[in-house]
C-alpha cells in the first residue's frame, strides 16, 4: 500500500504550542517498523497551478512569500516560515499522490493532510491549503482526459471538527459530496453547510457514534454514486483527545474505520485517506489510533490486489 509523507518538514513552533507536530514522524516510524506492506514515498509539492484549482492566486502568493496579513496567520494558528509554506504544499501533494495511487490500487494514504478548515482564500485551525479539495479537483481534471463520464468524489470527513472550508468550497457542486460527522458544540463555532452534516453531542460514545455513521453512509449511498472516496480519518474522536469532547474507544474507532473502508470496498470505489486531527493528552494515543487505521487499510488494500490477480 502506497503511503506518502512530508515528515522532513518540521514547523519551528514556539514552546508550548498545542499542535502535535511530532505525531507525523512517530506515525511514519511505527508504520515502517510494524507494517511491511506499506510502501513509504516522499510527497512532491503541489504546484501553483494545482493549488489554483481551489485557492485564489493572491492567497497562494501570500503563503509563498510570507505576506499574509498577521490576523489571517493567527487564524491559521502557525507562525509563517519557509518550512510552513513548503510543508503546506507537500501535504497537498501527498493527498494528490494518494488519490492517484488509490485509483490504480484501490487504497492509498497521506500520513498528514485532512486540512479541511482551509477556504479558497484563507486558512484556519492549523490548515493552510485544503488538500482534499485540491486533490478532488485535480483528479477530476485528470480523469476527464481519458473518460467520457465525469469523476464524482465523496469526501467522508470523520474528524471531530466540521470540515467547514471543504463544505464552502464545494457548496452547490453536484460532482463532489461532502459528508461531515462532528461535534455539534466543537470548533468551528460558525459552521458551513455540507451536503450531509451529522452533529454529535459532547460525550458521544461508540454505540451512538457507529449508529449515526451507519445512517450517514446509508444516506450517502442513496444520494450519491462516487468514483473516488477521500476519507479524513481523524484521531480526535478518541476519548483521550484534548480537543475532541467525544468518548470513542480504541475498538469504536477501529469499527468506524472498518465501516468506511467496507462501504467503499463493497461498491469497488477507490479510497484515499488522510489523518486529519488528533490532539491526544498522550501523543502516543493519537499515533496508536492512526496506526490502527493503517492496519485496517492494509487489509482492504490486500483485498483489492487479490481482486486484480
Amino acid at each position: 500500500m502506497q503511503v506518502f509523507y512530508a515528515t522532513q518538514f518540521v514547523l519551528p513552533l514556539p514552546p508550548g504550542h498545542r499542535f502535535p507536530m511530532a505525531k507525523y514522524q512517530l506515525l511514519r516510524d511505527r508504520l515502517a517498523d510494524e507494517l511491511p506492506s506499506v510502501r513509504l514515498g516522499q510527497a512532491l509539492p503541489a504546484t501553483d497551478g494545482e493549488l489554483a484549482l481551489v485557492h485564489t492566486p493572491a492567497y497562494i502568493q501570500s503563503i509563498a512569500d510570507g505576506t499574509l496579513d498577521p490576523r489571517a496567520m493567527r487564524e491559521i494558528g502557525f507562525p509563517w516560515s519557509e518550512a510552513m509554506a513548503e510543508r503546506a504544499r507537500r501535504s497537498v501533494g501527498a493527498t494528490i499522490s494518494a488519490c492517484r495511487a488509490s485509483l490504480r490500487e484501490g487504497v492509498s494514504a497521506n500520513i498528514a493532510g485532512g486540512t479541511h478548515h482551509s477556504y479558497a482564500d484563507k486558512g484556519g485551525g492549523f490548515c493552510v491549503f485544503n488538500d482534499a479539495a485540491v486533490a478532488s479537483r485535480l483528479m477530476q481534471a485528470e480523469w476527464a482526459r481519458s473518460h467520457a463520464r465525469p469523476l464524482r468524489v465523496a469526501i467522508v470527513d470523520l474528524d471531530v471538527h466540521q470540515g467547514n472550508g471543504t463544505a464552502r468550497i464545494f457548496r452547490g457542486d453536484p460532482s463532489v459530496f461532502t459528508l461531515s460527522m462532528h461535534g455539534q458544540k466543537n470548533f468551528p463555532f460558525r459552521k458551513e453547510e455540507s451536503d450531509l452534516d451529522v452533529d454529535l453531542p459532547d460525550g458521544c460514545g461508540d454505540e451512538e457514534y457507529l449508529h449515526a455513521l451507519d445512517l450517514a453512509l446509508d444516506e450517502l449511498d442513496r444520494r450519491f454514486d462516487p468514483g473516488l472516496v477521500i476519507y479524513l480519518a481523524g484521531a480526535d474522536p478518541h476519548e483521550g483527545d484534548r480537543l475532541g469532547r467525544l468518548k470513542l474507544t480504541w475498538d469504536g474507532l477501529e469499527a468506524r474505520d472498518r465501516r468506511v473502508f467496507d462501504w467503499a470496498w463493497q461498491r469497488r470505489v477507490p479510497l484515499a485517506f488522510a489523518m486529519a486531527g488528533g490532539y491526544g493528552t498522550r501523543i502516543e494515543d493519537t499515533v496508536q489510533v492512526q496506526v490502527n487505521t493503517f492496519r485496517v487499510a492494509a487489509r482492504y488494500h490486500e483485498r483489492w490486489q487479490n481482486r486484480s490477480r
